[in-house]
């Protein structure tokens, strides 16, 4: 490091990103034209460890299921940093008009995992140049399985994939937001995400004569209604929590009371002991008007993804640096969320935070919301992750 500075260095990182960007582009649309939904990733673990094995990276393959990562070596001793992507789609069906519209039906990548990967394949392979300037080791962490439930994070952690890491940090895009904004933000960020199933068992019967039944429409309905009172009845007004209810599956006939129904939800909250509540009262609830209509229930509640939590510390840095690097403009505050995000798992081991890149411009195309079937986005965004991770990199590798 005594022939450059730290500056000089990042300057001629920066531009052999921006030279790369139609080479990278190129990834990307390949990944958009073959999507493949979560725990299904084959194809796309074996694009990513090519890549990854043409950069000269170690690679370790089947991690948690379809997870990998790369390891590169700094010459000189140090901390670990992990980054990390995800790369599962969505079972959408692409409706764009572009060259590289997924090929696979009802398969799209609705959310910008390809985007997300490719931009972590750049940083891996930019920074692969410059190991003789490392001062420590690089985990490029590859996640499958983010977009459903249970996710893959949580099985990767489980094999150790961060034993040795000290900061872990990941990266979103953000169709909300111009391209060359960065949000960041500390605390809890993204909510953690519950499912709930309830079956009501009620006394089918003829529809005039309701006596002799007991109908579970009539008892469903009154749930769903009792369940919108948990927000705004239950918890103190100041702890942010969602209870929506998408499913509601009933009857057959217009002349059949229905013997059984099947009601499907979703809780949103920040915090352990709000999403404690919500569990409770959800539970109070169906047993008390089930039994005071003399039906039966079961209710299948499953924990999801934990509320994502931004490291105070390590959050204040990265703005720090972002602010230097790209200008005080460029950096606005991460908003909180009620979406959920499995990377949370990562942060309730290590110290970190996760960040998103704007990516809209003025095209409408890039507008759409994510997980909307005409998803896009201005593929400038992955210079602006790739120059992130680097930014970081050089703050705790480049001496």
């Amino acid at each position: 490091m005594s022939a450059i500075t730290q500056k000089e260095l990042l300057t001629t990182i920066y531009e052999e990103i921006d030279q790369g960007f139609d080479e990278i582009v190129g990834w990307r649309r390949y990944l958009h034209e073959h999507p493949e939904l979560s725990f299904e990733e084959f194809e796309t673990a074996k694009f990513i460890a090519e890549k990854l094995e043409s950069f000269g990276l170690e690679v370790k393959k089947g991690i948690g299921g379809n997870g990998l990562i790369g390891i590169l070596k700094g010459d000189q001793a140090g901390k670990t940093i992990a980054l990390r992507a995800d790369f599962d789609a969505l079972p959408i069906t692409d409706l764009k008009e572009v060259a590289y519209k997924s090929q696979k039906e009802g398969v799209m990548h609705a959310c910008g995992h390809d985007g997300h990967t490719t931009a972590l394949l750049a940083t891996a392979k930019t920074l692969s140049h410059y190991r003789e300037h490392l001062h420590g080791n690089i985990i490029f962490i590859f996640q499958h399985a983010e977009e459903k439930p249970p996710g893959g994070a949580k099985f990767m952690i489980a094999e150790e994939v961060l034993k040795d890491v000290d900061y872990v940090f990941g990266a979103h895009l953000d169709s909300g937001s111009p391209v060359g904004k960065l949000s960041v933000g500390d605390g809890f960020k993204m909510a953690a995400v519950d499912k709930f199933a309830i079956k009501i068992q009620g006394l089918g019967g003829h529809g005039a004569k309701p006596q002799q039944s007991i109908d579970s429409i009539v008892v469903g309905s009154e749930i769903v209604g009792a369940l919108q009172k948990i927000v705004s009845r239950r918890l103190n007004p100041f702890d942010a929590a969602v209870v929506t209810v998408g499913v509601f599956h009933a009857g057959s006939a217009f002349n059949i009371i229905a013997d059984s129904a099947i009601i499907e939800g979703t809780v949103r909250t920040m915090t352990d002991e709000v999403r404690n509540k919500v569990k409770e009262e959800i539970y109070s609830i169906v047993k008390g008007v089930t039994e005071s209509a003399h039906a039966t229930y079961e209710i299948d509640y499953l924990h999801g993804y934990p509320a994502l939590y931004n490291h105070p510390t390590e959050t204040e840095l990265v703005k720090e640096l972002f602010e230097v690097e790209f200008g005080t403009d460029s950096v606005i505050e991460f908003e909180p969320s009620m979406g959920g995000e499995d990377f949370a798992y990562f942060l309730n081991e290590k110290p970190g935070t996760y960040f998103k890149a704007g990516s809209r411009n003025d095209d409408e195309r890039t507008h759409f919301a994510h997980h909307h079937p005409k998803f896009d986005f201005d593929e400038r965004a992955l210079l602006t992750i790739e120059k992130a991770f680097v930014k970081i990199v050089s703050h705790y590798l480049f001496k």
